[in-house]
């Protein structure tokens, strides 16, 4: 290579730093509010988790992915804001999930256990909802939560 080409590959390289240094924090990372939920049983048992709501388009986009952990009464409540069917999926989602799929009235219809972290398989919620809650994977049968359980949150209404 002659010095010309050196010098214009250089200068390429480093637009190219520039650039991406530029764009590095155009894909912000969305922040999540936090309130208590409880999962009534239907034998009464409650449990108690604090859980990140995710209410817009770009929240739920980001939803959990890119977490290496969390914590054992922790989750994450999807509110859709209306009834319809909701399709997830774990792309970028380094944790394994279980996704308890809600009615408006606030009662779980379908439990999706050990999503797969990375899969880009459609999980479906099996007909309408209006929430989804991600939990940490093996949560509902470790606590043997089911279809028919109650969800009560403020968010839930």
């Amino acid at each position: 290579m002659n010095r010309f080409d050196i010098r214009t590959v250089a200068s390429a390289f480093v637009a190219l730093l520039f650039f991406v240094a530029s764009h590095a924090g155009a894909v912000a990372q969305e922040t999540f509010p936090s309130e208590k939920l409880e999962i009534v049983s239907t034998s009464g048992k409650t449990h108690a988790f604090t859980v990140e709501v995710a209410s817009s388009d770009s929240q739920r986009q980001q939803g959990l992915m890119f977490r290496k952990s969390m914590g054992d009464d922790r989750g994450m409540l999807f509110d859709f804001k209306e009834d319809r069917d909701v399709m997830m999926w774990m792309k970028n989602t380094f944790i394994p999930l279980d996704m308890l799929f809600i009615s408006k009235a606030g009662k779980i219809t379908h439990i999706h256990p050990n999503a797969v972290p990375h899969s880009e398989d459609i999980i479906s919620s099996n007909g309408q909802v209006r929430y989804v809650l991600e939990l940490n994977g093996g949560a509902a049968k470790k606590l043997g939560l089911a279809v028919g359980d109650a969800v009560k949150a403020a968010q839930i209404k």
